[in-house]
């Protein structure tokens, strides 16, 4: 394994071919409307420098590559489970791994940003991200992952300037709860120590680690936005991410089913919701961040736009390049520090599988004890890195929203079979224990929408087989109409 010295000096050789990319937009090719977006930003005179996509279709990605010209476009990658022993092994890794670098030469992106968590536990499935387990081992594999994917691009991904796409690995947010057995700056740190990764902060996750790790039940903000940088590996930062943060919609719905909810009024219960504005304290939180003497590798700034009406991201980032503008003026015209001497790749040498079972096991309590299945119990449900109260408001609430509604409401993509169903008195909850009842081993990519229909049928077969028939037809009306909108990829030349 490479040394820390020689993963940073390969890192800094890998950051020295990416140019200052300034302040831009994270978006979904498909939402918000892109033409209109940068007409609106044109007309007031603050286009955005680049644009990072979000994981679609090759079709989808070629239009937006033709349609930038020669302007800078970066990758939201998906499907890369960085966090789990098992990565490597899945059969759909392949798969993930040519699409990945498929879609980073389209773009000619300068990093692969990819969220260091997961949506695929232990033969579970999540619709949004769940973070790692905060543990050394956890931290070992993902740096293992991590080395392994860089070396594989590194195979794959020429890239027009001779360069390959650096990893960038994205904190992801907290949803109410925590589990680990060391702070998450510091797993951040021992993951740099041993992968020449980059990192991407995002600024309203770190707002939830203040909120959800019980942090604010300590310190004040401003401390703990202190202690946290200096503790992270600030220098590995390439990009920062500003989102919005708001009251999840699952709690008008489902609030009810709290029962014994510990609420804390101190702080509103936020979480990640890119559609949302971004509030105050997130600037003020960057402003700090900004001012860290260790932040010496930063490329890119954006606001996460995705499914934010478009003129409030006109107004947002007409005010974030006011705010923002000059700090990449002065970065132009900084030269980078590269080193002399070419590092040996962080990505040679054989993937470590030491305690890589012990590793599964706990993430297989992990998945059971975020479904509800089971209780928390083990050194990473324990200490005082970890934060459970308001474990029971993701379960009990987020949770079984998520599998009704989220990437498709049950009951707007089941219509018949739901009517049947309520006049058999079958509850939806019903279809959330189901979901979570056993572990079932996915034979190809991960695709919540396509389980979703996958899983409801399994669930009508057997709750009420006599509408077992109309549960198969509206499935394949849902999977005809999703192949239609998901024509297949353009063949791509590496160059």
């Amino acid at each position: 394994m490479a040394s820390r010295g020689s993963d940073h000096r390969e890192f800094l050789r890998r950051l020295g071919t990416i140019p200052v990319h300034g302040l831009g937009l994270s978006v979904d090719i498909h939402a918000p409307d892109l033409a209109s977006l940068r007409r609106i930003l044109q007309e007031r005179q603050v286009p955005p420098a680049y644009l990072e996509v979000f994981r679609t279709t090759s079709m989808a990605l070629a239009s937006a590559r033709k349609e930038a010209g020669d302007g800078l476009l970066t990758y939201h990658g998906e499907g890369l489970w960085v966090t789990q022993p098992e990565m490597a092994d899945s059969t759909a890794f392949g798969q993930e791994i040519s699409e990945a670098a498929e879609h980073l030469l389209l773009l000619q992106s300068a990093w692969l940003n990819h969220e260091c968590a997961t949506k695929s536990l232990a033969g579970y499935y999540y619709g949004t991200y769940l973070p790692p387990l905060y543990t050394p081992l956890s931290a070992d594999v993902v740096a293992d992952n991590t080395r392994l994917i860089q070396g594989l691009l590194d195979e794959r991904c020429r890239l027009a300037n001779g360069s390959t796409p650096l990893v960038l690995l994205e904190m992801p947010p907290l949803t109410y709860f925590v589990a680990g057995t060391m702070s998450i700056p510091r797993f951040f740190r021992v993951v740099g120590e041993q992968a020449p990764c980059g990192l991407v902060l995002d600024v309203g996750h770190l707002w939830t680690v203040y909120r959800y790790s019980g942090a604010h039940r300590a310190m004040s903000l401003t401390r703990f936005v202190e202690v946290f940088l200096d503790e992270f590996p600030m220098d590995r930062v390439v990009e920062i991410h500003v989102a919005g943060l708001a009251i999840h919609e699952s709690h008008r719905f489902l609030a009810t089913r709290l029962a014994g909810d510990r609420r804390d009024d101190a702080l509103p219960a936020w979480v990640d919701a890119h559609a949302a504005p971004i509030p105050t304290v997130l600037f003020e939180m960057l402003d700090q961040i900004l001012g860290h003497p260790q932040l010496t590798s930063l490329k890119g700034l954006a606001l996460e736009v995705d499914t934010k009406p478009v003129e409030l991201i006109a107004e947002e980032f007409a005010e974030f390049s006011r705010r923002y503008g000059a700090l990449f003026h002065r970065l132009s015209n900084t030269a980078q520090v590269v080193p002399d001497d070419e590092a040996d790749s962080g990505s040679e040498g054989p993937r470590s599988t030491a305690g890589t079972q012990v590793l599964q096991e706990a993430y297989d309590r992990y998945a059971r004890v975020a479904a509800g299945t089971t209780e928390p119990a083990g050194a990473e449900w324990s200490q005082n890195t970890a934060n459970i109260q308001e474990l029971d408001r993701y379960r009990s609430v987020y949770l079984p929203y998520e599998i009704l509604h989220w990437g498709g409401k049950v009951e707007d993509m089941f219509v018949e079979s739901c009517r049947r169903l309520r006049e058999c008195g079958v509850s939806l909850d019903e279809f959330v224990a189901f979901w979570f009842r056993e572990p079932r081993p996915l034979s190809g990519t991960y695709d919540f929408f396509l389980l979703k229909v996958d899983r409801f049928v399994e669930f009508a077969r057997e709750v009420a087989p006599e509408w077992y028939g109309i549960a198969q037809r509206e499935a394949e009306e849902l999977r005809c109409a999703y192949r239609f909108a998901n024509k297949p990829s353009i063949p791509v030349h590496e160059g």
